[in-house]
């Protein structure tokens, strides 16, 4: 556990310096408000017994302790003395209640007040773009949106749909509103609006909403830190520990006037220990917040991290989205109490939507909004509620919370109308809505609003807004602009996030230590390939290549920061909506904590390089080249930064920099020289920042130099005179070197008096791609808000959806809940579902891992069984071990030693044990094109046995389909949430995923409540229990029930810390049976008004019985346990005989593995990924628009490729520009792959629902018809740009080579993927992979030219075959004409003719003469058919169809390698620490 140094606090030190008088009447309210004292230290072990007593207490409060008023004078509030140890945060005594009260009457003292807001809303209206009836797109929609444009247009002109419809409400300082209502029903909504975070929805022009006078806009714009919004999701910086996560939201909200004039860094660290200590995080200030995929704090803490950043905000509004989602009823209620004596003393005011709140957590709000579809249904006071909805006719259950039955009353299946009121009650929402609009307390709420309009009338300019003005003044700081939301100047904002990036910098710094060795190894690999390149002629190509791998390595290595920007994003939005920062300082210190490292980047890569290249070895060149690279460095970085904040989504970005790359590589001037341009895309490299570093790199290299010239034309002895030249670019006949100058300049048009202007064109193009940079973060939001809605397959929509669709008005969508088919009763036919048989029985099982090196025990001796016909509940105390205990009964654990016994029946389990049992997950995962039927019969297909026909098969699914209702919705695609299936709907398809595959033995389910509400989690559990009267045996753990909850299950196990078992046993009538056994064994007596669960867990919390004995130790010598372990000896002695007379009849397929034969499950598996492809058009339209533009793009950046040795060259590089879109292939492949194999491996496998090698192959093949199609589209776009119209052998071949290299990037995609855990590390090794072939493939340096210990590497190397083969194929007999500036011209010996001085020489070395009659300017070209040029880089018109044929090899050794690696480290999970275990073993 990690701890931080404790001090003496500041504040408490100042305080024993001073004292003062108690007032008289401060013991009378010290008393009152210790009612609402928040203990500290929540989940603290040490203060477990405080949390148990006021937990009890507060179960049983009313919400009459709770005074609606705020204390206005703090003078009445009790003085504290200032030596209490109560006011410490790092003491073990801390009181919040002595604390505020402290800091409230040191705000006296200064003349300072607390600030405090109420909110009005009237006529509140909020609506969202999409129409009620959306159709699931396909590739088939997608190519023919030409032919529907009409229907497009309509769609996009849809009336928006409502989402919230005319709410009233007043909202005062110091009062806490309880918001309630049914998952989609607009809570969230309603508390993003009350905030003003619309993104992107809309208010109507009726809608008034303003806060004490402050009309919404005008807050948002000047005090938007003053009414808050804290979302569901938990967003942070997750290499941040807890402490520094919190101390910087304190200080960017510490105000400019503190108490007792503390520092900001005292204030801030003071506030932070308090926030801390209030939420039970003080044990966690040196642990990193963590995330998925990050080790940080539990998933509760998390939770409590995100309430304890908002609370730090100090705003006198805020609003809670199911801030308790994850938190037991214990936390839960500690957090409302804080809220409450946070409102109490400060004045502050606080809207909470909660799912399932308890009584006790009712009682502390002071008003309640009731939410039906969209609809306001009641506002008012919390205690007037229950009697409200009595009256309008329907009935409270017995022992049933007021928020379950406020809630039950929005669903037609759970509510319940009063005897002789079954026709006088409301039963849609607009009839609910219309009888809250006739009630008197509708009525008082709107003399209330109008009262507090007249005390606070909404004026633009008006008292209230200069209140705000003047309290806000008082506590921004110096320098700080009047109208600015934020409390810190820009540099201070600045300063401080600069700070938190260095600290997320360092606290990941093993993520910059890779980057730096990964760039090491590049360094080295590069820089060998160019050793010993000599400073001659020979070495010109070789240098240019090396200076334009250097100038794009460091400048495309900025792109991985598109992922990091995004990541960062939706923490910096909630950030600023909490008014922390502008988020462009945010932005301005991103870049400047890049600086050192970029620094260090730049440093390591280019001394390696730049030595070991052979560069020219000059300080003044050396260091001009590190200018260079650095500064290109930060321009790309900004550029791709730029990429980021301009565009919504990370798809859109990493699409838009892939082109980019393209078009900055084609037009850097090396592959693509300035002469050889086409005016058509020409003005590219005037916009490219890598074309002027470049040529700042060449010119820098050949100024001022002159080479050797490595070969003569002709290559005779004793050569004079003008009677020969250089054969390179630049020379002039008769001498024997060339000016590097001469070179650059013929060569790439370069000049090195460029060097300083393009130095000034770079910066300029680093300070304006910055700007742009900080404007677009500043106004460019990503966040966005839409209206809910169902998907559906084209022609498959509902009826009532179809009717839906054809109405113009605005009021469709509210209208649509009248349309549904609505079921007030009936219940599915369990019948169809036939009872189970086996009894499944477990003995001591225990379960042990190791933690750190450290040996720790989860499940200790736990025994129980489960019989068909009984539902039994598995509870326990948070980290009891209660899904470790399902996990293992399930055999669904890969790590860790299980000991113990488990039977079927009193006999082991076989391997066909997890296809014969269900499990449904916590998560629910689905496949997100699938629709609910396809998901169910995918299920029904291959886990029922092949004895079952596919319709009997498909029948049974229909019954499922009718039994858990959703008839409605059968057709309806998963999607996602916000577009797809809710919460509920997702759990009903998960259980019925588990109910098609027709499990004989049991029905496991981890926590099936959570995340719903009351209503859904009722509807979940009697269902379960419907299941169990059918004769299903049902397993299920289940966090905190309510009574009417728990009196559903029949049997309980309830575990203790460390997987102890403290009961198993039955439940009993009223949970007589359970309540007896621990009255009886010296628990206190449970309350008549008492939730059973919550008393039992209060009991078992609080560690021991009132004879100080364990609940452990209670239950080990009890006469219960001894009757668990002689019931399942009976057990087993029964079943044993009854089962060996019917094992005879078992059929084979009975204990195998899975249900159906490998074939029908890759017949299935490979049916459904062709499906889920053919709904994924954006997918698929990603591929062919990459294949589609690189093609155009490079075939016409390169078009029409002249004869000469110029355009030799360049049809040459087109083809490495070609291979070079091959990793941007691969990572489109990745994703999707893991996102399957995500849902393969956490349910399907465990599942048995199919092979893994039927999920690996599937996945391969369903890739390789669009990778054809792609191969199509790209050689179309690209070939005969390039060189035209050939043969139909040459046509073929390169349309099959082109086909044959996108089929090789998805295998390859595949083989890279099949082992890693995550996209981001294969990403890092296809990169690698992909720099390594492509440098290797003979196209940058030539195979002869490679030193030694490298030319493994090109015959590795599987572009080298592939260029190989293209490019014989384009260019095989192509006669060469040399440009004027290619041709080397020189005279010949007096009395001879060009041809017979030259006729040797071109016996030996080829080549051809323009001019051979001539006497002088002998026109003399080096090639003379382009396979000359050819054979120059080890390329063969011969070789042709072999090259063909070694691709197909490759590609199936990727399939192979797939394979294998899948299975080594997916299926059997082989690892480094396993190996050298075995290892040891043996030895």
């Amino acid at each position: 556990m990690a701890s931080h140094k404790k001090s003496e606090d500041p504040l408490v030190v100042k305080d024993r310096q001073e004292q003062e008088c108690e007032s008289s009447d401060s013991t009378i309210a010290s008393e009152n408000a210790s009612e609402h004292r928040s203990p500290m230290g929540l989940i603290d072990e040490d203060g477990i017994e405080t949390l148990n007593r006021i937990a009890s207490q507060s179960s049983r409060r009313r919400s009459s302790v709770y005074p609606p008023n705020v204390p206005t004078r703090t003078s009445t509030l009790a003085t504290i003395s200032e030596n209490d140890p109560a006011v410490d945060p790092q003491g073990p005594s801390f009181d919040l209640n002595k604390w505020l009260k402290m800091v409230l009457r040191e705000s006296e003292r200064q003349g300072r007040e607390a600030h405090r807001t109420g909110i009005v809303f009237k006529n509140f209206t909020v609506s969202g773009t999409g129409a009620a009836l959306q159709l699931q797109d396909t590739v088939s929609s997608m190519l023919s949106a030409p032919f529907r444009i009409g229907e497009m247009m309509k769609n996009r002109h849809s009336p928006p749909k409502r989402i919230l419809n005319e709410f009233n409400g007043l909202l005062k300082s110091g009062e806490l509103l309880l918001v309630l209502g049914r998952p989609g029903s607009g809570c969230s909504t309603f508390l993003k609006s009350l905030c003003g975070e619309l993104h992107g929805l809309s208010m109507s022009k009726e809608s008034v909403i303003h806060y004490d006078g402050v009309p919404q806009q005008r807050m948002i714009k000047e005090f938007k830190g003053e009414v808050v919004y804290n979302q569901e999701v938990d967003k942070h910086f997750p290499h941040l520990t807890v402490g520094q996560t919190l101390e910087f939201a304190a200080l960017a909200r510490t105000p400019a006037q503190r108490i007792r004039d503390m520092s900001r860094e005292e204030f801030a660290k003071h506030i932070t220990q308090v926030v801390m200590a209030v939420f039970g995080l003080s044990h966690t200030y040196n642990t990193k917040v963590g995330n998925d995929f990050v080790r940080g704090v539990s998933g509760g803490e998390r939770k409590r991290v995100s309430i304890a950043e908002m609370a730090l905000a100090h705003s006198p509004l805020a609003a809670w989205d199911n801030s308790t989602r994850g938190l037991d009823s214990a936390t839960a209620l500690k957090f409302v109490e804080a809220l409450r004596l946070f409102a109490d003393l400060s004045g502050s005011a606080h809207a909470v939507a909660i799912y399932q709140a308890s009584q006790s957590i009712y009682d502390i709000f002071n008003k309640v909004v009731v939410l039906y579809e969209g609809r306001q249904i009641y506002y008012g006071p919390a205690k007037d509620a229950k009697s409200y909805f009595e009256r309008q006719g329907w009935e409270c259950p017995q022992r049933q919370t007021t928020g379950d039955f406020l809630t039950s009353v929005t669903n037609p299946s759970e509510r319940k109308a009063r005897p002789g009121m079954e026709n006088q009650v409301p039963r849609t929402a607009e009839d609910f809505e219309a009888y809250w609009r006739k009630s008197p307390e509708y009525q008082k709420l709107m003399s209330e609003i109008s009262h507090y309009e007249q005390e606070h009338p909404l004026e633009e300019e008006g008292d209230a807004l200069a209140t705000f003005q003047q309290k806000k003044r008082e506590i921004q700081a110096k320098h700080t602009r009047p109208q600015s939301p934020y409390l810190l100047s820009v540099p201070m904002q600045i300063k401080l996030n600069t700070k938190r990036a260095y600290q997320r910098v360092w606290n990941d710094i093993s993520s910059t230590v890779s980057t730096v060795i990964s760039q090491i190894i590049m360094a080295l690999i590069i820089g060998s390939v160019f050793y010993g390149t000599p400073d001659a002629t020979a070495g010109f190509t070789a240098k240019g290549a090396t200076l334009f791998f250097a100038v794009l390595l460091n400048a495309l290595i900025a792109m991985n920061e598109i992922n990091s920007l995004y990541s960062q994003r939706p923490i910096v939005e909630k950030h600023n909506s909490y008014a922390f920062y502008h988020p462009a300082t945010e932005a301005i210190a991103g870049v400047v904590s890049d600086i050192p490292v970029k620094f260090v980047i730049a440093v390591v890569f280019n001394l390696i390089l730049y030595f070991l290249a052979g560069l020219h070895r000059s300080a003044g060149q050396f260091f001009l080249y590190l200018l260079v690279t650095f500064i290109v460095m930060f321009v790309m970085s900004a550029v791709f930064r730029t990429m980021a904040a301009i565009t919504q989504t990370v798809s859109q970005a990493m699409g838009l920099a892939g082109i980019l790359i393209l078009a900055l590589i084609v037009y850097t001037g090396f592959v693509l020289p300035v002469p050889s341009m086409h005016p058509w895309f020409e003005w590219i490299h005037y916009l490219n920042p890598i074309y002027y570093a470049f040529e700042m790199l060449i010119a820098n290299e050949f100024h001022g130099r002159d080479f050797i010239c490595s070969q003569f034309i002709p290559a005779y002895p004793n050569l004079s005179g003008n009677s020969f030249v250089c054969s390179s670019a630049g020379a002039k006949a008769g001498q024997r070197a060339i000016s590097g100058d001469d070179y650059i300049q013929v060569n790439y048009q370069y000049s090195y008096g460029h060097v300083w202007r393009n130095f000034g064109i770079l910066i300029a193009f680093l300070v304006g791609f910055m700007m742009i940079y900080f404007i677009a973060t500043e106004l460019n939001s990503s966040t966005s808000s839409t209206a809910e809605v169902l998907v559906f397959r084209r022609g498959h929509e509902p009826a009532y959806l179809r009717t839906d669709s054809k109405k113009p008005d605005a009021e469709s969508a509210v209208e649509l809940s009248a349309m549904k088919p609505t079921t007030e009763s009936g219940e599915g036919d369990m019948s169809i579902i036939p009872p189970q048989k086996d009894i499944f029985t477990w003995r001591d099982v225990c379960y042990d891992i190791e933690i750190k090196g450290e040996p720790r025990r989860l499940l200790d001796h736990v025994s129980g069984w489960v019989k068909p016909g009984t539902l039994t509940a598995l509870m326990g105390v948070s980290g009891a071990g209660k899904t470790t205990l399902l996990d293992v009964l399930a055999h669904r654990t890969s790590m860790g030693v299980i000991t113990g016994d488990m039977f079927v029946n009193g006999r082991g389990l076989d391997q066909s044990f997890q296809r014969s049992t269900g499990y449904v997950q916590q998560q629910d995962l689905h496949l997100e094109t699938a629709t609910v039927r396809e998901s169910l019969r995918f299920s029904a297909l291959l886990r029922q046995p092949p004895n079952v026909s596919i319709q009997e098969k498909y029948d049974y699914v229909e019954d499922v389909i009718r039994m858990l209702k959703m008839e409605d919705f059968a057709e309806a695609v998963v999607g996602v949430p916000g577009q797809g299936l809710n919460v509920e709907q997702r759990k009903l398809l998960t259980i019925g995923v588990e109910l098609a595959a027709k499990p004989k033995l049991l029905l496991f389910l981890d926590e099936p409540t959570s995340g719903l509400d009351s209503q859904s989690s009722w509807a979940i559990c009697a269902f379960l229990r419907r299941l169990a009267d059918s004769g299903q045996a049902v397993l299920c753990t289940i966090h905190q029930p309510s009574a009417i909850l728990f009196q559903q299950f029949d049997q309980l196990l309830f575990l203790a810390r460390g997987g102890k078992t403290v009961y198993f046993g039955p439940i009993g009538q009223n949970s007589n049976t359970l309540l007896n056994y621990f009255e009886s064994n010296g628990a206190r007596k449970c309350a008549d008004d008492e939730n059973p669960a919550e008393w039992m867990l209060e009991i078992v919390n609080a560690g021991t019985n009132s004879e100080g004995e364990n609940w452990f130790d209670v239950w080990k010598r009890s006469s219960e346990c001894q009757g668990v372990q002689t019931e399942i000896d009976r057990i087993h002695r029964e079943q044993q005989s009854k089962t060996q007379a019917s094992d005879k009849d078992n059929e084979s397929w009975s204990k195998s593995e899975f249900a159906m034969p490998f074939w029908f499950q890759l017949y299935q598996v490979t049916y459904r990924v062709f499906q889920q492809y053919w709904r994924m058009p954006e997918y698929i339209a990603s591929k062919w628009v990459l294949g589609i533009l690189s093609g155009l793009f490079i075939g016409f950046s390169f078009f029409q490729a002249k004869s000469s040795l110029q355009g030799m060259q360049t049809i040459v590089y087109s083809l490495f520009m070609l291979c070079s879109i091959f990793s941007s292939l691969v990572q489109q492949v990745m994703p999707l792959f893991v996102t399957q194999r995500s849902l393969y491996e956490v349910r399907e496998r465990p599942s048995k629902t199919y092979s893994w090698k039927a999920f690996l192959i599937a996945n391969i093949i369903v890739e390789i018809p669009y990778q054809i199609m792609m191969g199509i589209l790209t050689y179309a776009c690209y070939y005969y740009a390039v060189v035209g119209v050939q043969d139909s052998e040459r046509q073929g071949l390169v349309l099959l080579l082109c086909i044959q290299f996108f089929i090789y990037a998805s295998t390859f995609a595949h083989m890279a993927i099949a082992a890693m855990p995550d996209t981001e590390t294969a990403s890092a090794i296809v990169v690698l992979l992909f720099a390594m072939s492509l440098t290797f493939c003979g196209v940058m340096q030539t195979p002869t030219a490679l030193p030694g210990f490298w030319i493994f590497m090109y015959r590795v190397s599987p572009f080298t075959y592939w260029v190989s083969a293209m490019a014989a194929t384009q260019l095989h007999d192509r006669v060469v004409q040399c440009s004027p500036s290619e041709m080397s011209i020189f005279d010949p010996p007096s009395g001879q003719t060009c041809g017979e001085y030259m006729s040797s020489f071109m016996s030996m070395a080829g080549g051809q003469l323009s001019n051979p009659n001539a006497t002088s300017d002998c026109n003399y070209c080096s090639v003379a058919v382009a396979d000359d040029f050819l054979s120059s880089v080890n390329i063969y018109w011969s070789e042709r169809w072999r090259n063909f044929g070694l691709m197909w090899v490759y590609i199936v050794f990727n399939i192979f390698l797939a394979t294998m690696l899948y299975y080594t480290f997916r299926v059997k999970k082989w690892n480094l620490s396993g190996l050298k275990e075995r290892f040891s073993k043996k030895k």
